[in-house]
């Protein structure tokens, strides 16, 4: 089974507390890792887009890090935008979590399923997008590029793991899914979108890619069967 959860917003410390988004965030760590353990088996795979540890530093983000390593499971990591702890694959190699592969310009096979992804960003019609804005785009552009084309072309199936969502403001299809497409991906997860966010989310299927959004607080914190 392939499971997907993002923004698990972990906290070593206890000093950043969710539940200023709601009271749907109160205890909401408890929530994630208990029915993480009721539902995933040690050969599963769960897929987690982005938002994993408040931390700033790496160091600081490895107990969060350890913790998830120490669940169920096999997983697959890439970027969010407040993973400000995450360092090249070198660095993130050396942690020597046995049970997490980090996504940055690669891909993961998994059962014949091939995994990419990236952070992703804001899309261009967002209002304030500026010319570093850009410049972001573009570079998490070429990295999803990459890592869906270090993918080998005999799997059977290609799942794309993004943090944001590959959508202009109007809920049309940006440029990432045009990129997804031309690489022939089956199956898209992103996460991101909290609270009144979730007004942006969008679930169907597109260019014959299946979207799930897996927000934590938008799945209530139990992991989404993907495939």
């Amino acid at each position: 089974m392939i499971y997907g959860i993002g923004d698990l917003h972990l906290d070593y410390t206890k000093n950043k507390a969710m539940d200023i988004f709601g009271e749907k965030w109160m205890n909401h760590e408890e929530k994630i890792f208990n029915k993480w353990k009721e539902l995933i088996k040690d050969d599963d795979l769960v897929l987690l887009p982005g938002d994993i540890s408040w931390a700033l530093k790496l160091e600081e983000a490895y107990n969060d890090l350890f913790r998830v390593n120490q669940l169920p499971g096999y997983k697959i990591i890439t970027k969010g935008n407040h993973d400000y702890w995450w360092q090249g694959p070198k660095k993130l190699k050396s942690l020597g979590l046995d049970r997490i592969t980090f996504i940055q310009n690669n891909s993961f096979v998994y059962n014949n399923v091939g995994i990419g992804g990236t952070r992703g960003w804001l899309s261009r019609d967002w209002e304030g997008f500026n010319e570093q804005d850009e410049k972001i785009y573009s570079r998490e552009l070429n990295r999803l590029d990459m890592s869906l084309s270090s993918i080998d072309s005999g799997v059977e199936i290609k799942i794309a793991m993004l943090h944001y969502p590959p959508f202009n403001t109007d809920f049309s299809p940006n440029e990432f899914v045009e990129l997804m497409a031309n690489h022939k991906v089956n199956i898209c997860i992103y996460g991101h979108l909290h609270s009144e966010g979730h007004r942006f989310v969008v679930e169907k299927e597109i260019y014959g890619i299946k979207f799930h959004c897996v927000s934590s607080d938008y799945i209530n914190f139990e992991p989404r069967i993907i495939l």
